[in-house]
């Protein structure tokens, strides 16, 4: 039988819920329905699932999808040894084996080719056919499949196709309201309150340019990286400038119009 401890979420993940989403997943997790989280870069959609298993006791594993990743990388393949060859299980079929959550983070990242392996395990059959070993498995009951993009990222070449979009239900994640952000920052890295409150209003500030020069905007993701610089030593309007402008944009008057609203919050 196979170990699944290295899989438990052993620690309690700090997620704050902005509404009813616990709820909403776990009435999913029951039906064992596949869930689709929707939502910006750095919102909270891993942590959310990572707060997910842990509460429903479920072992997590999760995959970081790319653009290289093949369909072997997610079921498995064969191996060369001393022995001849042995197959190893992909992510995807040790977690249709044990039972655990399976997390495709970024799945538009995935090749069509490569994502079209997962349709079976998402409708009645939950099955996933091993066509190189010849073998069929049925998923454990307690299998979930997860995966996560953000559309504000996608293009023509990177979508789903809706045979795949409507084999789950779905969740739109979104940046937490100014004084969630501000207490999680808080919670997340110590820092005071009010220099939490700061580094919501710049990233609003950001936030508010996308699509007017930014692509995206600042991720809480990104203020808690400010806010963990602050907490180190580094200066305010050094830490945003590290944090929350270099890694987002490298538009001359994007980040001269940042700079400015940073010296004009912190100053």
């Amino acid at each position: 039988m196979t170990d699944v401890s290295p899989y438990r979420v052993l620690q309690e993940p700090y997620y704050q819920p902005q509404a009813n989403e616990v709820a909403l997943y776990e009435a999913a997790y029951q039906a064992r329905l596949p869930v689709m989280l929707k939502g910006p870069t750095g919102c909270g959609k891993s942590r959310f699932v990572e707060y997910m298993a842990w509460k429903l006791g479920k072992p997590l594993i999760t995959v970081a999808c790319n653009e290289d990743m093949t369909a072997s990388d997610l079921v498995g393949r064969y191996l060369l040894d001393a022995n001849g060859t042995r197959w190893l299980d992909g992510p995807l079929t040790t977690a249709a084996r044990i039972g655990a959550i399976c997390y495709l983070d970024e799945i538009v990242e995935a090749r069509q080719d490569t994502t079209v392996v997962i349709h079976p395990l998402t409708d009645h059959r939950r099955t996933l056919p091993l066509d190189k070993k010849g073998e069929l498995i049925q998923a454990h009951p307690d299998f979930q499949l997860v995966i996560s993009y953000n559309p504000g990222y996608q293009s023509l070449m990177k979508d789903l196709k809706q045979s795949t979009k409507q084999r789950f239900v779905g969740f739109d994640f979104d940046y937490p309201g100014a004084e969630l952000e501000a207490a999680i920052v808080a919670r997340e890295t110590g820092i005071a309150p009010t220099v939490a409150a700061r580094l919501v209003q710049l990233g609003t500030a950001a936030r508010n340019l996308k699509g007017h020069g930014l692509d995206e905007g600042t991720s809480t993701r990104l203020l808690v990286y400010a806010a963990t610089l602050i907490q180190g030593g580094i200066s305010p309007m050094d830490a945003c400038r590290m944090a929350l402008v270099r890694p987002i944009t490298d538009d001359a008057d994007i980040r001269a119009t940042l700079d400015h609203a940073i010296d004009a919050i912190f100053a």
